[in-house]
């Protein structure tokens, strides 16, 4: 092997993010040797740094904890991003999870002669010019980089003209320094609505491109249907919460956002996509504060057109249009468990498991929910190919 060896370990866990960590919390848990690469310095980078001061979690804090432990009854029920932030902290310290932070996956491929995963690291706090790769080998390999690698930024017609400041959600932190100042919000996901909310809230004249169809419902119409969904099939529930949600939101087709045929939860299911979540968006839209406009046409410096023809004037553009995973940049073999879109290449609830020891987890797009089953199923799968190695019974988590 080579000299650049730093260790052998059962099992290499990419991404210190909230599946990253409770995977390793549960490895822990069944004293299964792992070892977590970060590439930024702390874990969760992406609630820590990547997200907008007002975020809260959409679904209530019963859908949203991590195994093993649950939030306290203090936990508000829709807790701010911050707070679910010191949760993870708290996580992490409790199930001792010591993810290698700055430390940058840059190739993951699997070696058929010794049956192992072959980790190519480098350590981005070397200071003394030393840009050689730590190497580790490892029997199971976890995928936990999530789906939001990356941000996602559309070419818009003529964007390269534009004269005023072009930001990616990621960015964007509050609406202050927007006061009085035209603000295009593309998109119309939860960060979409959530920030033109925002901006108009700190005295911006905010518009928003929406181009899909989307489900708008209350984040308590979310809770309940998540409940009645264990007990009524899906399209009972569907079209009860579309019932409810008629009576809060009227006519939305004449505000310019139409929803899909399907209803909240199978549409979910079928696409990923979830409802957007209203904290106040529609009522400013319904009062003009908030303009709903088509996709873009064109941008002529401070001038954009759009698909129904009107024109305004804009002095920034937000770009909510999400995130990718890009886990196939690294993982040289991802074919074993990914398609050519880093989607799990296997059928959900099977997703989460790939061929040579390779899992993911946080791929599922059900969020939180989806994580916490994915890190169970993942880490119960290692301890019973183990014990079945050595011969011994199995206790599941």
């Amino acid at each position: 092997m080579e000299n650049n060896v730093f260790g052998n370990y059962l099992v290499v866990i990419v991404g210190a993010g909230p599946s990253g960590i409770a995977t390793a919390a549960l490895l822990n848990s069944m004293s299964i040797p792992n070892i977590v690469f970060e590439r930024e310095d702390c874990c969760a980078s992406l609630w820590k740094k990547r997200s907008y001061d007002r975020l809260c979690l959409h679904l209530a804090k019963n859908f949203c904890s991590l195994p093993m432990m649950p939030h306290s009854f203090r936990t508000a029920t829709f807790m701010s991003k911050d707070k679910f932030a010191d949760y993870v902290d708290k996580y992490v310290t409790r199930f001792n999870v010591n993810p290698r932070y700055c430390h940058n996956v840059e190739s993951a491929l699997y070696e058929e002669a010794n049956q192992k995963w072959k980790i190519e690291v480098k350590n981005t706090e070397v200071t003394d010019g030393d840009d050689s790769l730590q190497v580790y080998y490892a029997d199971f390999l976890v995928i936990a980089t999530g789906e939001n690698s990356r941000p996602v930024t559309p070419e818009l017609p003529g964007i390269e003209t534009f004269k005023g400041n072009v930001m990616h959600a990621q960015d964007y932190k509050c609406g202050a320094s927007f006061k009085d100042q035209n603000v295009l919000v593309v998109g119309c996901g939860n960060s979409g609505m959530e920030i033109s909310n925002d901006l108009a809230e700190s005295g911006a004249h905010a518009s928003i491109v929406v181009r899909s169809q989307v489900h708008v419902l209350s984040r308590e119409l979310v809770r309940l249907g998540m409940v009645l969904l264990d007990y009524l099939p899906m399209n009972i529930v569907d079209r009860f919460i579309l019932y409810l949600a008629k009576f809060s939101y009227g006519d939305l087709p004449g505000y310019g956002i139409s929803p899909p045929v399907e209803g909240p939860f199978f549409f979910k299911a079928l696409t990923g996509k979830t409802p957007v979540i209203d904290r106040g968006t529609v009522k400013k839209i319904r009062s003009g504060k908030i303009k709903v406009l088509p996709g873009v046409e064109t941008i002529r410096h401070n001038i954009v057109e759009f698909k129904n023809g009107s024109i305004q004037r804009v002095d920034a553009i937000v770009m909510a249009t999400g995130y990718r995973s890009v886990a196939h940049k690294w993982l040289k073999d991802y074919k074993v468990i990914l398609d050519e879109n880093d989607k799990p290449k296997n059928k959900y609830p099977e997703h989460w498991k790939g061929e040579k020891g390779a899992y993911c987890v946080g791929f599922s797009g059900k969020g939180i929910p989806g994580i916490s089953f994915d890190s169970r199923a993942v880490a119960n799968d290692i301890h019973q190919i183990l014990l079945v190695k050595t011969g011994n019974a199995a206790r599941e988590v």
